[in-house]
């Protein structure tokens, strides 16, 4: 299983950590370890050793055939199910790798770093490409998203990473995150949803 991210998809989060591009000429593309994922509603226990840990909520869709160099009009057909995911960033980590000019795998890559939710099948959900979902952290609202506000589409994509990688069934796409990230710590509990469906509920230990 791959776990494919996308950096940079949503213009109000480019600007709040002051990327110079608010969109970028093609998706950037990252991946995270199997060992990261984290679900089954199971805690998510805060490195104490990396710094300031932040969540990005992201819509997350599951692959659910083989496929290389998909043509856009025919992604849809390489996935089944969405859901609400946190790709959890070590942020002064990665923030310090990227001065330097290194990688920042470590930064979105380790243990429990990929939370993700309970699936829909995707002929539940009314317009995919306009897609609203939200985080709450104690039950108070911090992010807000639309799929139709990315800057690439769940399609565009598919059909990109398709180019590079061969897609496999049960690989994962974090689809990027919007505007409003922010710290976590123990004790926080994170709940997602799609439309007006909880699928992600979790605490912070």
């Amino acid at each position: 299983m791959k776990i494919f991210a996308v950096g940079m998809n949503y213009v109000e989060h480019n600007k709040e950590l002051n990327h110079a591009l608010y969109k970028t000429e093609e998706p950037v593309i990252f991946l995270k370890a199997d060992s990261s994922l984290l679900k089954n509603r199971k805690p998510f226990f805060v490195p104490d050793h990396m710094g300031r840990i932040d969540h990005e909520a992201e819509i997350v869709v599951r692959i659910c055939r083989l496929g290389k160099n998909i043509p856009e009009r025919f992604a849809h057909r390489y996935y089944d199910a969405l859901t609400v995911g946190i790709d959890f960033t070590a942020r002064e980590m990665q923030q310090r790798l990227r001065t330097d000019g290194l990688p920042w795998d470590i930064s979105k890559g380790f243990d429990g770093a990929a939370v993700i939710g309970e699936w829909i099948d995707k002929e539940l959900l009314r317009d995919i490409n306009a897609l609203p979902f939200r985080l709450e952290k104690n039950g108070q609202t911090v992010q807000q998203g639309l799929t139709a506000d990315m800057n690439f589409g769940i399609d565009q994509l598919i059909s990109y990473i398709s180019r590079f990688f061969t897609l496999k069934t049960g690989d994962l796409l974090f689809t990027g995150t919007p505007a409003g990230v922010g710290p976590v710590k123990p004790d926080d509990h994170l709940t997602g949803y799609i439309e007006d469906r909880k699928v992600l509920d979790f605490y912070c230990r």
